[in-house]
């Protein structure tokens, strides 16, 4: 799969361009050892590159693209998901520089036959390029779908507004360490086949435990930058107990289907046009049930930063998220492509759980909704904040913005210790990610502060808050297009 809806910055590329590298190598006296990556394995540096030879820049081939419409029958409604494969995920090897799976991860060693004599002319071909046409047809056996929820609608209720607090002081940004990818913490490329993703959403889904589910996935045959490869997966979903930050994040286990191999857990269709993938937007934890909210993506825009949704939804698991179930009703349709809470951020909060929002893209403005937490999948129960007081409705385009400006992604908490919310999102004009801080979910909110901008890390976006922040120490992950792949961030807060 090829896109270019997720990038933003200083300059916007498809997968398979050339991209600058997206993290930086420091700067190394001469004569020092290189340094070594995330993962502190020898193995996970990148390879010498070979001498130059001008045959290298003539490709073996050159493809030319040959659309032509393909139908594709989607059945409506979906048919009951089969029972998914789960294995338990495998320990980490003794030595973390060992290969668990080099029979799966490990690609052949290519023989070195010598210099060519001569130059060959690449060959030129043309590559058929389906152009899909999804058509609904009627499903013989759709899925059972449970009784709707009561209809509830609450009354309107008024609530203050805080005094707008000042802008955060962002003192110092570093990059922790590679989340995933080759030479990352936990080599997600040689124990599970994430050799590429992006987002990183965390939610403490025990006490004791943070989730962290990713987008669309890449295994072998992935390249940077940009979203490619095989082994497409358009989710995957780990869990961490590391509380040490300040020298990366763990990842101690992935939901697996088999052997070094994580799975999607949120079903998708992978039709273009009709329901390309089903990417997370946030989870949390209500009691032994784990929440996440999604985005079903219809397809990707041709512009940077734009894409059209069919719904934002909400889905659950009863088994500590090894397996989800989509609710048929907790959806909030995308009419006409400027509906609200297509893209949001759900926390749980003195017995509501908040939903911040954004239509689809990155182009919208934030809004509010709340719901008692016993009734999060009644989308009757939900109210949404506007001007100045909770309302209910039938969707929740009646909410009005909490500030304006444009907001992709967001990724929200509240900061017990400061008694502070706290609201990080990509600002595609600014080209940064900025944090915003409320003294209550409805704000008043802050001017935004950059936590990072797309000037230091080209084509930046994402910026998820890490459940476990403390103090003056806010840590976040944060994708790039250039490389395809997360990085743990910490900010320094004054």
């Amino acid at each position: 799969m090829m896109r270019c809806a997720r990038s933003v910055g200083v300059l916007s590329v498809c997968a398979g361009l050339a991209a600058a590298t997206f993290i930086a190598t420091p700067a190394v006296a001469e004569g020092s050892p290189t340094p070594l990556p995330s993962s502190g394995c020898e193995s996970d540096l990148p390879p010498t590159p070979s001498p130059f030879d001008p045959r290298d820049l003539i490709p073996d081939r050159i493809g030319i693209p040959l659309p032509y419409p393909r139908i594709v029958p989607v059945p409506e409604p979906e048919s009951a998901d089969e029972p998914p494969v789960r294995i338990p995920s495998q320990p980490p090897p003794k030595d973390p520089c060992t290969d668990p799976c080099p029979d799966i991860t490990d690609p052949p060693t290519p023989i070195d036959v010598g210099p060519a004599l001569s130059i060959e002319f690449p060959k030129i071909t043309l590559d058929p390029a389906p152009q899909d046409i999804p058509i609904p047809v009627p499903n013989p056996d759709p899925a059972p779908l449970p009784p709707p929820p009561p209809v509830m609608y609450p009354k309107e209720a008024s609530a203050p507004v805080s005094a707008k607090p000042v802008v955060p002081r962002v003192a110092d940004v570093d990059l922790v360490s590679t989340l995933t990818g080759r030479g990352s913490t936990s080599r997600t490329d040689k124990r599970w086949q994430v050799n590429g993703t992006d987002l990183g959403i965390m939610w403490e889904s025990t006490p004791d435990q943070i989730a962290i589910v990713f987008g669309d996935t890449f295994g072998r045959g992935f390249t940077p930058p940009g979203a490619n490869g095989g082994d497409w997966r358009s989710n995957v979903l780990g869990f961490s107990s590391d509380r040490r930050l300040d020298d990366g994040m763990s990842i101690d286990t992935m939901v697996q289907d088999s052997r070094c191999h994580a799975a999607q857990v949120l079903s998708a269709r992978h039709v273009n046009r009709y329901e390309i993938t089903t990417i997370p937007t946030s989870g949390f934890a209500l009691g032994d049930r784990q929440y996440l909210s999604y985005m079903s993506v219809r397809t990707w825009g041709p512009i940077p930063g734009v894409w059209l949704t069919n719904h934002g939804g909400l889905a659950y698991s009863d088994d500590g998220g090894s397996t989800w179930i989509k609710d048929p009703y907790a959806r909030w349709d995308n009419l006409f492509g400027t509906s609200r809470f297509q893209v949001s951020s759900m926390v749980p909060h003195d017995g509501y759980v908040y939903m911040f929002g954004t239509p689809n893209s990155r182009i919208g403005t934030v809004g509010l909704a709340r719901v008692p937490a016993e009734h999060v999948l009644n989308k009757t129960a939900y109210q949404y904040w506007r001007d100045g007081r909770w309302v209910a409705a039938r969707d929740g385009d009646v909410a009005s913005p909490l500030f304006f400006g444009p907001a992709g992604e967001v990724s929200a908490r509240y900061d017990a210790a400061s008694q502070r919310w706290q609201l990080s999102y990509l600002d595609a004009l600014r080209g940064s990610i900025v944090l915003r801080t409320a003294r209550s979910p409805q704000g008043l909110w802050s001017e935004p502060a950059d936590l990072v901008h797309s000037s230091r890390y080209a084509q930046l976006y994402g910026g998820f808050l890490h459940p476990w922040s403390s103090g003056r120490d806010l840590y976040f992950t944060m994708s790039t297009w250039t490389e395809y792949n997360v990085s743990l961030m910490r900010a320094t807060l004054r």
